[in-house]
């Protein structure tokens, strides 16, 4: 009890300061745009600063207020942003996962329509069509994305994977349930796992890897049932993953994750391509020599994105500066400041490529592919609102704990009509 207690002050807590930093905001000069995020950690934190000095200098006499919000990997900030735009009290831009996770904000009217902006700055021409088409809310465009992420990965250590004889990490999910068997003959964990969101995470990937990106499209428009034989199939595999993965001792977010491959006690992982920076940075470990990665089973050829993105508020105090924010933040100067330091790719397709090394210089060569098949992330707010999405969570998290797939299957089915 006491814990929950705690946990409840400490949000109560932070959202004071951010009340009283809002009204010292307010209280300033009008020469200054206030924009909020969550970007607060190593990389990301430098690159919003890098894109706030080259707006500074783009506009003389206006300052850039950081109203970044730390902690539970965005939760905090959305928290505080929530109850801010109830309060009809936005800031001049803030920061959204690209997709449907905005969709609330457009019924609720928070948000401007940028579809002109997109036309006067060319943006429909540079952003592939596929990132675009996600972005669509009922045929408008409400966000600029900054960045472009890959979640359709699965990460492994060369090293583990010449000590267990395979030659390679699997392209199919049968044939890593096969290679699982020699695995765990060797004593090692097949593929190591976090928290909930991370098992959503892998069941997006099996998904992805078993129904193809047509039908994996469409069984979040409504397009085929989660009742249909080939998601059953899917579901099923999924089942057996979990079941040669460490999810009864799960890890407690996605970097112990990661740490239990690159420690050698489990083989594989599946993550976002945020991993990459944590490898480089944090683990010290080289592309191609101390880590490597594939597309995920049975998804090569796809990209499988989310995107940080930042929007105009309804009520913003000064739209014009919000829209030259978001000027700055759709160009390719921004985001070649911003990406390189975030480790991500820019969602222009006509950036710098020469400035993306290692993997991020083979994450751009996809990404700008004309033959790359561009879908959006479950996870990570693309293809699902934000009802969809949490009932999916209360859904999986039962999944998990029984192993009734059926169920799952029915509650999602049903969840589908009752959210859209």
């Amino acid at each position: 009890m006491w814990k929950g207690r705690l946990a409840i002050a400490a949000i109560l807590f932070v959202s004071l300061i951010a009340t009283l930093s809002m009204f010292t905001v307010r209280g300033a000069s009008n020469d200054q745009l206030e924009v909020y995020s969550w970007w607060t950690g190593p990389g990301e934190e430098e690159g919003l600063a890098a894109m706030a000095k080259s707006f500074e200098t783009a506009n003389p006499g206006v300052r850039f207020v950081n109203a970044a919000v730390s902690g539970g990997a965005g939760s905090n900030a959305k928290a505080i942003l929530a109850s801010r735009l109830l309060a009809n009290d936005p800031p001049d831009s803030y920061q959204r996962h690209a997709g449907l996770e905005l969709l609330d904000d457009v019924r609720s009217g928070k948000v401007q329509d940028l579809t002109d902006l997109y036309r006067e700055q060319g943006w429909t021409k540079v952003f592939p069509k596929g990132l675009v088409d996600n972005l669509a809310i009922d045929g408008r465009v409400y966000a600029v994305p900054v960045n472009i992420h890959r979640a359709n990965l699965i990460w492994y250590s060369p090293k583990t994977l010449q000590e267990m004889g395979l030659s390679g990490p699997p392209k199919t999910w049968t044939e890593f349930l096969q290679q699982a068997e020699t695995i765990k003959a060797k004593g090692r964990i097949p593929l190591a796992v976090g928290p909930e969101w991370t098992q959503k995470h892998l069941l997006e990937t099996v998904l992805l890897g078993e129904l193809g990106a047509d039908k994996y499209e469409r069984l979040f428009t409504g397009g085929i049932s989660w009742l249909s034989p080939d998601v059953t199939s899917a579901l099923d595999i999924y089942g057996k993953v979990l079941a040669l993965s460490d999810v009864k001792s799960a890890a407690g977010d996605w970097q112990p994750q990661l740490d239990k491959v690159f420690s050698g006690s489990a083989v594989y992982a599946v993550m976002g391509d945020w991993s990459s920076s944590y490898l480089e940075q944090s683990k010290k470990l080289q592309y191609k020599v101390g880590y490597d990665v594939a597309p995920s089973p049975g998804s090569d050829g796809v990209y499988d994105f989310l995107s940080d993105s930042f929007t105009l508020p309804t009520g913003a105090r000064r739209p014009d500066l919000s829209r030259k924010w978001l000027i700055e933040c759709g160009s390719a100067a921004g985001q070649n400041l911003f990406n390189p330091l975030k480790g991500s790719v820019p969602a222009r397709t006509d950036a710098d490529a020469s400035i993306y090394k290692g993997y991020l210089e083979w994450a751009l060569q996809q990404w700008r592919d004309p033959k790359t098949r561009i879908v959006g992330s479950l996870t990570h707010g693309v293809v699902a609102n934000n009802a969809y999405n949490a009932e999916i969570d209360s859904a999986l998290g039962l999944y998990v704990q029984n192993g009734d797939r059926a169920k799952f299957a029915r509650t999602v089915e049903q969840q589908y009509r009752e959210t859209q």
